[in-house]
């Protein structure tokens, strides 16, 4: 323990300490610099009393300018102007005092010179290379095993770049990365920021990220680093980022101030898209736009996630007419308020109703005589479905057929199901009634063949990010209520897209299967790259917070909710995949059914629901589905 009647040496105390070694050792390295080994036969007591003097005087100067109050850590061209100021001060002082006590007798002329720069690298170079090391420039640490970062492209080579390619340096378990910088100057392409390359300019954009992604380095997000870019360019760009399945987001400007001061550490939104894992798979918006334009369109669950994303995405290819139906009344209220606040003079319709009131449904379908109808109306919360099996049949299955009977009947060109990952040797309930819902879909569908009729097009994908009863929604609330993040097992993994991606895939598969009997019975699927682990997506959200995994917010390990899987599919081992012409997106032959068999099963299933039976229901299910198999969850916990 330090005495007490030692002073208490602080960071600006330490740093004037450091000068004044600093300052004596210039001396005695610039004397020897200047006369070698010669140094003790010239002038053996200019080395002791010059050293002393000099030391003095630089401590003088030192405290007098305050060279010692500037931070190391922001060392910057500002701080070398002060020290090149307080070395030349010095030095004249010391030139002073030297001539008035021995008229620079015994004192070689350039010494002061050689000193002048021997004393502004001892100085200086200590503090340029403390940040340095702060700035982690010197790559010796190891990134945190499973750690993700974010790669970005910057928009500008301005101030704002180097601010934020700085700030990033500094920052310890950044959540980004640069991957380049797009310039509106040309004379920028080929140099370099801060060892950040300036790639192309803003028209070269979709080939920076062609030339990336080659590279494997294909950025997520497009980042806007300067204030005053035009809005058209700005509009532009948000075209651009769209078309390659990018974000655009702006840094917030340095002069944007808030009022008070907050008692708690504010929790920072946390960005939908940076949990993905991976770029946005960018479709083909051109061929969405000739299905959607002109037509008359239904969507069925309009006020959830994937249908309220349906009717935005719709909305924006000029339907003739946009039939909105949901069950909720305040969700279909919400949905047609915000539809009202978008497109107001696109004519609509919200009904209230439920897929499964069959005579309702097909009323309403035929009255409003859709060209298209999207059906994402389902029960598709896991847990919930699983205890809860007859209303998950009900509204599943029998509401799919249901939809679907309703638009044989209307004749109405194309349906399309959206279906999940989890259908997929299934061992929920939830994902047997999409898989006894697919198979319906199917058996129509090749039943048409070439002829006239419905065109049934299923679409399947895995999770989508936010949407309701989702994980990132939980991890969010969590969050926000300090922790800690419920994990149901360590290595639990899924396959994760965007509501946006979600949507475009259903628009597309759409476009492709209107297209022809060759897709006849198949289920559009989305690439979606590689499974997430849930552990890591739950450490990534806590991290895009500004917040610590394990110190600042805890996850707990909960174990697997009933019919939860650890992994699950997007096709089972027996599916031959076929690929399309839309790059993103495959095609699976699932097994096929007999469209009258699976019609009688399936009213027998409905029945043995309403009564209810669950044990019937449950064999049912197993006899139409073979892959179901419930236990295999139990199994994987």
């Amino acid at each position: 323990m330090m005495p007490s009647w030692l002073p208490r040496l602080n960071r600006p105390s330490m740093a004037f300490v450091h000068d004044i070694v600093m300052a004596a050792g210039s001396f005695a390295l610039s004397l020897y610099l200047r006369l070698g080994d010669e140094l003790y036969i010239y002038s053996p007591t200019l080395l002791v009393q010059g050293t002393v003097l000099f030391t003095v005087v630089a401590a003088a100067v030192s405290w007098f300018m305050g060279l010692y109050r500037g931070v190391w850590r922001y060392a910057s061209l500002n701080d070398l102007v002060a020290i090149a100021r307080s070395t030349t001060l010095a030095v004249l002082l010391f030139l002073l005092v030297m001539f008035l006590w021995t008229r620079l007798e015994a004192l070689p002329r350039s010494l002061l010179v050689i000193n002048w720069f021997v004393l502004m690298a001892m100085l200086g170079g200590p503090r340029f290379l403390y940040r340095l090391i702060k700035d982690r420039r010197f790559e010796w640490r190891l990134e945190e095993e499973g750690r993700r970062r974010i790669p970005v492209l910057l928009v500008g080579s301005e101030d704002g770049a180097e601010l934020f390619i700085r700030a990033l340096a500094r920052q310890h378990g950044a959540n980004y990365s640069i991957a380049g910088i797009v310039s509106e100057r040309h004379n920028r392409v080929g140099q370099r920021i801060h060892g950040v390359e300036v790639l192309g300019t803003l028209d070269a954009i979709p080939g920076v990220v062609a030339s990336l992604n080659e590279r494997g380095a294909r950025p997520q997000r497009l980042i806007l680093t300067k204030d005053d870019i035009e809005g058209a360019k700005v509009a532009a760009l948000l075209d651009t980022a769209e078309v390659l399945g990018m974000t655009l987001a702006r840094l917030p400007r340095l002069t944007d101030f808030k009022s008070g001061i907050a008692d708690e550490l504010e929790v920072k939104p946390v960005a939908i898209e940076d949990l993905l894992g991976r770029p946005q798979t960018p479709l083909d918006r051109d061929a969405m736009g000739r299905l959607i334009e002109g037509r008359r369109v239904l969507v069925t669950g309009a006020g959830g996630s994937i249908g309220g994303e349906l009717v935005r995405q719709v909305a924006d290819f000029s339907p003739a007419h946009l039939s909105l139906l949901d069950n909720s009344e305040f969700n279909l209220y919400a949905i047609d308020l915000e539809l009202a606040g978008r497109r107001p003079g696109i004519s609509r319709h919200a009904q209230l109703g439920d897929v499964r009131d069959r005579d309702r449904l097909i009323r309403l379908i035929g009255d409003a005589a859709p060209d298209i109808v999207f059906h994402a109306a389902a029960l598709k919360h896991v847990p919930l479905v699983e205890t809860n099996a007859a209303e998950g049949v009900m509204t599943n299955v029998v509401g799919t057929v249901n939809v679907a009977d309703a638009c044989r009947q209307a004749a109405t060109p194309l349906m399309v199901m959206v279906s999940t990952d989890k259908a997929v040797n299934p061992t929920s309930v939830m994902g047997a009634t999409k898989r006894i819902a697919e198979s319906y879909c199917q058996a129509l569908d090749v039943e048409r063949g070439n002829g006239d009729g419905t065109r049934f097009v299923t679409v399947r994908f895995g999770n989508v990010l936010g949407s309701t009863g989702s994980v990132v929604p939980l991890f969010q609330k969590q969050l926000a209520q300090g922790g800690p993040l419920t994990v149901t097992d360590a290595a639990m993994t899924r396959f994760f897209m965007t509501v946006r991606e979600a949507v475009e895939l259903i628009l597309q598969a759409s476009a492709l299967g209107g297209e022809g009997a060759r897709h006849e019975g198949k289920i559009f699927v989305l690439d979606m790259g590689e499974p997430v682990r849930i552990l890591d997506l739950a450490k990534q959200v806590i991290r895009l917070a500004g917040l610590r995994p394990g110190i600042d917010i805890k996850i707990d390990i909960v174990g697997a909710r009933p019919g939860e899987k650890l992994a699950e599919e997007t096709f089972h081992g027996g599916e031959p995949l076929v690929a399309t012409q839309c790059k993103g997106i495959l095609l699976a032959s699932p097994r096929l059914a007999d469209g009258a068999e699976l019609a009688r099963a399936i009213a027998d299933l409905a029945d043995a629901a309403r009564r209810p039976d669950p044990d019937r229901v449950t064999a049912m299910m197993r006899a139409l589905v073979p892959e179901y198999d419930p236990w295999r969850a139990d199994a994987s916990e």
